[in-house]
């Protein structure tokens, strides 16, 4: 029984499946996108033909188990990077294996693939120190170098997602009274974003270095076009190297572009911000997230020790009055 080729089924999880019956937003699609371009460059690599040229068959359980490797292992991708290229790669295969019945057992066993644990440590976030220093990195007498700095500036005070970030068009910033960028952010929820002074100040001096039509990307690439996930990162790493020169304490730091969404956070939080307007300002769905924030920082657990003990009392370790008891604490 002849089965329909990658590519054509490829295309209409993406018509058919996302937009038209699902209707996901345009940064889920993307993020199915760039898993996509991943999976079938890496195909192609292995099995030496053009993605257009590949089978479904040809994507079993054992290559996509080495995809899953590859991400981790040569691109070094964190375990929760990794678990969401699986979970477009399931949807797919869900797909598939509603339409092409006849690769039901493919489809079962790469579904049955599953999502590794991963472990929840504190946020990584920038010092409202590290955070100038990395702003003030690029070289602003230069084309790319002002667009960074806007960029970086507007990151860390405005705590953008990635995606909403490189796809901010100049039609969604306003300068005048009242001044903001919006946004369409998780769950197709707009939202408005205040600008500070100086945040203004760059804005307006950046749009009008780079003039454009409503709709072209506020952060443009070289070429004009928005700029990619990995162009994003790669901007963010090559400041990071420069800025380590004047800031030492970002030596050995992991800093990312999502980093830069924790640094707006924690600064709003240490400046007294309640976590339900954090909430509300990060596009959060819930303030219970936003309590991730509380656990990353010790100044905040540091004054909430100093007003525990401020009776005088203190606290001694438990121990065990039982033998038995004492065994058990030992283990």
């Amino acid at each position: 029984m002849n089965t329909a080729s990658l590519s054509s089924l490829v295309h209409r999880f993406f018509t058919q499946r996302l937009l038209e019956q699902q209707g996901l937003s345009p940064h889920t699609v993307a993020s199915y996108r760039d898993t996509f371009r991943l999976l079938l460059a890496f195909a192609a690599k292995h099995v030496g033909r053009a993605p257009s040229s590949l089978q479904i068959e040809e994507l079993d359980v054992s290559f996509i188990e080495k995809f899953l490797r590859h991400l981790e292992q040569d691109r070094g991708n964190s375990v929760r990077t990794r678990n969401t290229r699986l979970a477009a790669v399931h949807a797919f295969f869900e797909f598939v294996s509603i339409r092409e019945p006849a690769l039901g057992l493919q489809c079962q066993r790469i579904l049955a693939i599953p999502s590794k644990r991963c472990e929840h440590g504190p946020v990584e976030f920038l010092t409202e120190d590290e955070a100038a220093a990395l702003v003030a990195a690029p070289d602003a007498r230069t084309w790319i170098g002002d667009r960074d700095r806007t960029l970086l500036l507007v990151a860390v005070q405005t705590g953008l997602r990635n995606c909403e970030l490189t796809s901010l068009r100049r039609q969604d910033v306003a300068l005048g009274t009242g001044a903001h960028v919006r946004c369409l952010g998780k769950g197709r929820k707009m939202r408005c974003t205040p600008l500070r002074p100086d945040v203004i100040a760059v804005l307006k001096q950046w749009l009008l270095r780079q003039p454009g039509e409503p709709d072209d990307p506020v952060f443009p690439s070289s070429r004009g076009g928005p700029l990619s996930a990995d162009a994003l990162q790669r901007l963010v790493s090559r400041h990071v190297a420069t800025a380590c020169k004047s800031c030492h304490s970002l030596e050995g730091k992991s800093v990312s572009p999502h980093t830069l969404r924790h640094a707006a956070a924690m600064s709003l939080l240490r400046h007294g911000v309640d976590l339900s307007v954090i909430a509300l300002w990060l596009g959060h769905e819930s303030s219970e997230t936003t309590q991730i924030y509380l656990h990353a920082d010790v100044q905040i657990k540091q004054r909430a020790l100093a007003h525990a003990n401020e009776s005088g009392v203190v606290p001694t370790r438990y121990k065990p009055p039982d033998p038995l008891l004492v065994f058990l604490e030992s283990l």
